[in-house]
């Protein structure tokens, strides 16, 4: 074999081998996971996320945090057993490198910051250095989404107690007393024994509620009848709470002044 016919076959060997390794380079490039496949870019992560967090000197904090598409936050916490005031914390968050958790920093920076992991469906909070917090209480820092008026609204909440006493309808009731609250206008309708009624609400995210005056038709009423008692429930009430399909309206820590229970199909 000539030494030019060696320089060719040593040529084309080093040709091959660059092009196999291209070939293996681009087949290596092709399956290479994707940087944009993570909570931020993944889940349906805007909205409201509820919950009670451990507390170390009260019965535990009651937590409502909303993550805005834009950026923004807002975050109302109340510490129960303690006092029945609510924090209002509004601010910026920002998603991690991985884009997996979260860092809430308040406007003006003025509270300590704040870090949550982003699951499906639920935040878990974070230690001060964004770790997974440990201990007997670790499965506890979590929050929830949902709808804050998911539960209360669009539903039909029949009257089963007032102040205290069992409420059963008399033979010539038409119907059982109840209301509705209509989330498409933020209104309340309802039925108080007697006359049917009217009127508007809010509600804030920790299990706040206020009524207006309502207005009601003007049927005459039998001298026995809880109308006006039922009636000036929605005057006095400024909270709630619900527990499975019962609702309890109440003014305070105090006593309930209502109890109702959710009627489906109606």
């Amino acid at each position: 074999m000539t030494k030019r016919s060696m320089i060719g076959i040593m040529l084309s060997v080093a040709l091959a081998g660059c092009v196999t390794e291209q070939k293996a380079q681009k087949t290596t490039q092709t399956v290479l996971p994707t940087s944009s496949d993570n909570s931020q870019t993944s889940l349906d992560w805007p909205g409201t996320y509820r919950g009670i967090l451990p507390c170390g000197d009260c019965e535990g904090i009651k937590t409502a945090l909303t993550l805005n598409e834009s950026g923004s936050y807002e975050l109302s916490t109340m510490y129960e057993g303690k006092s029945e005031e609510v924090f209002t914390e509004k601010g910026s968050f920002a998603w991690n490198n991985t884009g997996s958790a979260v860092t809430l920093t308040s406007q003006g920076g003025k509270s300590t910051v704040s870090k949550y992991q982003v699951g499906e469906n639920q935040l878990f909070k974070l230690d001060k250095d964004g770790k997974w917090i440990q201990g007997d209480l670790a499965s506890r820092y979590i929050l929830k989404k949902s709808d804050f008026d998911q539960q209360i609204a669009e539903k039909y909440w029949k009257l089963i107690e007032l102040r205290g006493q069992k409420v059963t309808m008399s033979k010539d009731q038409p119907k059982e007393q109840h209301f509705v609250l209509h989330t498409a206008d933020d209104r309340i309708s309802g039925y108080g024994g007697c006359n049917s009624f009217n009127g508007s609400y809010t509600l804030s995210e920790i299990e706040r509620i206020n009524f207006s005056p309502l207005a009601a038709t003007r049927m005459a009423c039998r001298n026995d009848n809880n109308e006006n008692a039922f009636l000036s429930v929605f005057e006095e009430a400024d909270n709630y709470s619900i527990r499975n399909d019962t609702l309890l309206l109440n003014k305070a820590r105090m006593a309930p002044l209502a109890k109702f229970v959710a009627v489906y199909f109606k």
